[in-house]
């Protein structure tokens, strides 16, 4: 469909808690799902949340076979998940680096939960519950935040480890987020 300008931290849009959808299989959320998908490999995302285009609806999508800006990380299946409810399998949890679109060459460690449940709908209305850990887990932490006006700055706990990727990671070529 199309790519969509994506919004930048400090864009009022972002703090706000994105509305259930109510309606699946439509043209309106298929076209929504498609704009998402554009964009997200446009900018070699590894998920995009639709508040971050300026749709106050809670959808997302993620998926990762190789991604360049996360060049270790495991495989996350592509996924369109709609109304998201997650829980969390103890209270084990893992720092890791994280970057944001809406964040654009910035990096910082955020601690997440290790294991989760997420549950969902795709964009048809069928059911997803799913069991992650490791990155994956940590992408659909992420971009479910954005669903509710958060980003990953406001999770960081030790704003030594947030910073501009080149200053981070001199030795590294990085992607700008």
């Amino acid at each position: 469909m199309a790519i969509k300008p994506v919004l930048r931290m400090g864009d009022a849009r972002l703090w706000q808690v994105a509305k259930p959808v109510i309606h699946f299989d439509t043209q309106q959320l298929h076209e929504l799902v498609l704009d998402m998908r554009d964009t997200m490999q446009d900018m070699n995302g590894a998920g995009l949340a639709a508040p971050q285009i300026g749709v106050g609806l809670r959808v997302v999508i993620f998926g990762v076979q190789h991604n360049s800006r996360y060049p270790d990380a495991e495989a996350v299946p592509e996924t369109v998940l709609v109304n998201p409810f997650i829980t969390s399998l103890g209270d084990a949890l893992e720092e890791d680096w994280e970057g944001c679109l809406s964040v654009p060459g910035l990096r910082g460690l955020v601690p997440r939960f290790a294991h989760i449940r997420y549950q969902g709908l795709d964009e048809y209305g069928a059911l997803i519950d799913r069991t992650a850990s490791g990155f994956h887990a940590r992408v659909v932490q992420h971009e479910c935040d954005h669903l509710d006006g958060i980003l990953y700055p406001m999770r960081i706990q030790d704003m030594t480890k947030f910073g501009y990727n080149e200053e981070l990671f001199p030795d590294q070529e990085m992607q700008d987020e």
